[in-house]
């Protein structure tokens, strides 16, 4: 069973390559990706904004949350959509 989501988030896994503000927000919670070799992402949005980020490349992945938004089970929607359950 997924994890409960604060009402306004919502998890989505973008077609890659990004776009570029998405990138731009990738970059800032991951800034150690390699954002041009990407695998797959998952990415958490509240109010429009990118506050979540799980990546995966060729030998690596990153998980960043926004500050104010960890520990509401984010991190676990973040990691379960970047692995497909």
């Amino acid at each position: 069973m997924p994890p409960a989501l604060p009402a306004r988030v919502r998890v989505t896994r973008p077609p890659l390559p990004l776009a570029p503000t998405l990138q731009g927000a990738v970059a800032r919670l991951c800034p150690q990706a390699p954002q041009d070799t990407l695998r797959a992402a998952a990415l958490a949005i509240a109010g429009g904004a990118v506050i979540g980020a799980a990546l995966r490349w060729e030998g690596g992945e990153a998980l960043g949350v926004e500050t104010g938004w960890r520990g509401r089970g984010i991190e676990e929607a973040l990691r379960d959509a970047l692995h497909g359950t």
